[in-house]
């Protein structure tokens, strides 16, 4: 029943550049923190090459997607437990009411952290 509704919620909250053909897998955790001049968005994402996640923003939604496979050298490997998720992922997180300039994203501590700006913030006290 849960999986059916993350399922429908999904659907429901379907932004522009999402891929119908493609099957997602899971939702990575995030945190959502905003100060005076922006919005950042951590997003738990070990072992994701950060240069393949695309993020995306559409009537106040910002999506993350993207995929996590296992390494090459390892996919031979002899497997005893796989903990962290693996395939497409998709997050699609509402941000708090605003304009923002386009995203900005680092990596930091095996996380993505999206930083948005908010347009006419800066220097405002």
């Amino acid at each position: 029943m849960l999986a059916r509704a993350e399922r429908l919620h999904r659907e429901v909250f379907n932004a522009p550049g999402h891929s119908r053909n493609a099957v997602v897998s899971w939702e990575p955790p995030a945190d959502v923190l905003e100060t005076e001049d922006a919005v950042l968005v951590l997003v738990a994402l070990p072992g994701v090459d950060p240069e393949q996640v695309q993020l995306i923003i559409h009537n106040g939604v910002l999506l993350i997607a993207g995929e996590r496979v296992l390494p090459r050298e390892l996919r031979t490997a002899v497997i005893h437990r796989i903990e962290l998720p693996q395939g497409r992922f998709e997050r699609q997180i509402r941000l708090p009411a605003g304009t923002y300039e386009p995203p900005a994203s680092a990596v930091a501590d095996g996380c993505l952290i999206v930083r948005l700006p908010k347009i006419g913030r800066k220097g405002t006290s």
